[in-house]
């Protein structure tokens, strides 16, 4: 079992009045890649948005490598080493490629070093339009972009919400590729939101299921297969 990383346990969030997170529990070792994954509207991005401290817990506890983190800022977050992706991308459209990634070296990890070099190797599509105005650019042209300012920081723990939505095929291969890279080659830990079938098999060496603002399953190493995955969704 490798050693632990982040640790959630009894997790509740609401939004106003209306409680979305009732009791979610993640248990993640060093280097592994985790799927997080449930039919839309079962709290995953909430789960993302609270574990970054974007949306305070009402209850419950996050550790980060036994460090409790439950009450901290985003910004203190990401210092300590999380580095988020969320849904939809949210790169800075009026800004550079360049740009864009030296945003993502204002902040580092706990070790301090910066990758830029790195993030052109794996996305050289990004070097090739560095200069270019990120608002130009297509849906899977942003999300490599996307992960590559919260890569340059170096972070120990990455969190993804879908991170092939609405993306080709060969960009999903890319970007599946990528990740497994940066767990093997830097040890990064990744916990990610998917939907799409293919991708949470291509990645995800083991799965927690989500439904109705708990975590009710998991699936454990080597049983991440497609009958699995539909079962739990109901696809």
């Amino acid at each position: 079992m490798p050693e632990p990383l982040l640790d959630v346990s009894e997790l509740g969030a609401s939004y106003g009045a209306t409680p979305i997170l009732q009791g979610v529990d993640l248990h993640i070792g060093k280097g592994e890649i985790v799927g997080l994954i449930g039919r839309n509207g079962v709290g995953k991005t909430t789960t993302m948005r609270c574990l970054m401290g974007m949306l305070s817990a009402s209850h419950g506890k996050v550790l980060l490598q036994g460090q409790d983190i439950t009450a901290l800022p985003s910004d203190a977050r990401a210092r300590l080493g999380l580095g988020y992706v969320p849904q939809g991308r949210e790169v800075f459209p009026r800004m550079t490629v360049a740009e864009n990634l030296a945003v993502g070296e204002l902040i580092g990890g706990p070790k301090g070093k910066k990758l830029p070099e790195m993030v052109y190797q794996y996305f050289p599509r990004l070097k090739d339009r560095r200069n270019q105005l990120a608002g130009t650019m297509s849906g899977g042209e942003q999300q490599q972009l996307a992960i590559g300012r919260v890569l340059i920081g170096n972070p120990t723990l990455m969190l993804l919400d879908e991170p092939t939505e609405g993306i080709q095929p060969n960009i999903v291969q890319l970007i599946c590729e990528v990740l497994q890279s940066i767990r093997k080659e830097l040890g990064t830990t990744i916990l990610f939101v998917e939907q799409n079938l293919e991708t949470i098999q291509a990645l995800g060496e083991r799965c927690y299921v989500m439904e109705k603002g708990r975590t009710v399953a998991t699936i454990g190493a080597g049983q991440v297969s497609a009958g699995n995955i539909r079962e739990h969704l109901l696809i």
